[in-house]
C-alpha cells in the first residue's frame, strides 16, 4: 500500500482483523492518537493510523484492557517505530499470574449462587462471625488456591471471590437469612435455619432469586469510577489547550493547594529554566522550584529536558524540584531523576496532573454530593 493512500474506518478495521464495530469503539477510546485526513466531508484514515490500530491490537492480544492501555499511551505516549512499540508490548505484557486476570481460573472460582447455602452452613451454629472468618471459612470448604483468592477483574480492581462473598452478604443480609449484629459481625436468623431445612427445590428457587439482588452501592462505585476516569480525560483535554501562561499559573496554584507552602510563579522572561517556587517556610529557607510543560499528548518529555531542570535547580542552589507535563516522560528521564542523589526531581505527567486537580478541586466544581450513611452500632451498646 503507499503512504498516501486513505482508508474508510470500516477498511481500516477490517484490515486490522476488527469487526467494524469493534475498530469504531477503538477509535473512538484513542481518537487523539490517530491521525485523520478530511476528504471533503468524510474522515478517512491514513497508513499510520493503520499502524497505530495494529499496535493497539497487539497490546490488546497480549492481555491489556482498554483502561489500561490508555494509561499507558497517557503516560508514555505513543511509539513511532516498530523497535518502539515491541519495547512498549514486552515491557507492559501481562503474565497470566494470580493477580491478573484469567477467565479460565474465573471459570473456577465458585459462583454467589454456588455460595449461597455453603455460606449460611458455615455460622448455622448460631454463633456470631466475622466477615473475614465466614470468608475464610469459605476458602477453605471450596479449597481455593491463591491464584482463586487473589485473582481480579479485567476492567478494575476489585477481586472476583471477594466481590462475589459481597454480593451473597448483602443478599442473604437484605432477605433477613443473616443478621448483622455489630458492624461487618453476623449471625444466622431463624429464616436462615429454616432455608438450610428446605428442600433442594425450594431452596434452588430461593438462590435464583437471591443472585437478583444487586448491592445499589456496589453500582455506585462502579460509576462514581467511570465518572472519575471520564473527567480526568476532559480535564487533561483542557489543560493542554490552554494558554503557557496560565498552565504555569495552574500548577503552582495546585501545589499551594496541596499544602508544599506558598507558591508563585516566576518573572515571565529569564526564568532561567524555572517557571514557579514554592516556598515551604515563611522566610524562604527551603524552597521547590517547578518547570512546567504545557505538550501536545504525543511529544514526550525525554531525560535532555529533566537534566537542564536539574541544572537549573543547580544555579539556585536548590534540592527539590517538580517537574510537570501534560504529556509524558520517557523511561531515560524517568531513570533519571530516580537515580539523583544530591537533589530529588518529581515527575507528574498529564494524567497523574489532573487525577491530583481532581482530589484537591483545582479546576473542578462539585456537581452533586451523595452521603451513604450506616449503622453506628457503638451508638446503641450499653454504657
Amino acid at each position: 500500500m503507499g503512504n498516501n493512500l486513505l482508508l474508510t474506518k470500516t477498511k481500516m478495521s477490517e484490515i486490522v482483523g476488527w469487526s467494524e464495530a469493534n475498530g469504531r469503539r477503538w477509535v473512538k477510546h484513542f481518537n487523539d492518537y490517530i491521525p485523520t485526513n478530511v476528504n471533503g466531508n468524510k474522515v478517512m484514515y491514513t497508513m499510520e493510523s493503520l499502524r497505530i490500530m495494529k499496535f493497539l491490537k497487539k497490546l490488546n492480544e497480549a492481555g491489556l484492557t482498554i483502561p489500561e492501555i490508555k494509561l499507558i499511551i497517557n503516560k508514555e505516549g505513543m511509539p513511532k517505530s516498530e523497535k518502539e512499540e515491541q519495547m512498549l508490548i514486552g515491557k507492559h505484557k501481562i503474565n497470566r499470574v494470580h493477580k491478573d486476570y484469567d477467565e479460565n481460573i474465573k471459570s473456577t472460582i465458585p459462583s454467589a449462587g454456588e455460595m449461597m447455602i455453603p455460606y449460611l452452613e458455615m455460622i448455622k451454629d448460631g454463633e456470631a462471625y466475622s466477615a473475614n472468618q465466614i470468608t475464610e471459612k469459605l476458602v477453605n470448604f471450596y479449597k481455593l488456591t491463591e491464584e482463586q483468592r487473589l485473582m481480579r477483574y479485567e476492567n478494575n480492581s476489585d477481586i472476583v471471590f471477594l466481590s462475589r462473598v459481597r454480593s451473597i452478604r448483602y443478599s442473604l443480609k437484605k432477605e433477613n437469612y443473616i443478621e448483622e449484629i455489630n458492624k461487618l459481625t453476623y449471625q444466622i436468623t431463624n429464616d436462615g435455619l429454616e432455608l438450610l431445612n428446605e428442600g433442594k427445590g425450594e431452596i434452588e428457587e430461593e438462590i435464583e432469586e437471591l443472585e437478583k439482588v444487586v448491592d445499589p452501592l456496589t453500582v455506585v462505585k462502579q460509576k462514581l469510577e467511570e465518572l472519575n476516569n471520564e473527567l480526568a480525560d476532559n480535564l487533561l483535554k483542557q489543560l493542554r489547550n490552554v494558554h503557557w501562561m496560565k498552565f504555569e499559573d495552574i500548577v503552582v496554584e495546585l501545589l499551594t493547594v496541596m499544602g508544599y507552602g506558598d507558591g508563585q510563579v516566576t518573572k515571565r522572561t529569564n526564568d532561567e529554566g524555572l517557571d514557579g517556587v514554592i516556598k515551604e517556610d515563611k522566610l524562604g529557607l527551603d524552597n521547590i522550584y517547578v518547570q512546567a510543560k504545557r505538550y501536545a499528548v504525543n511529544n514526550s518529555v525525554g531525560r535532555d529536558v529533566v537534566q537542564s531542570f536539574s541544572g537549573a535547580l543547580d544555579g539556585k542552589g536548590a534540592r527539590k524540584g517538580v517537574f510537570i507535563t501534560t504529556s509524558h516522560f520517557t523511561d531515560g528521564a524517568r531513570k533519571y531523576a530516580e537515580r539523583l542523589e544530591s537533589k530529588k526531581i518529581i515527575l507528574i505527567d498529564g494524567i497523574e496532573l489532573s487525577k491530583l486537580m481532581i482530589a484537591h478541586n483545582v479546576g473542578v466544581d462539585i456537581n452533586h454530593t451523595f452521603v451513604v450513611k450506616a449503622i453506628d452500632y457503638d451508638y446503641f451498646k450499653d454504657e
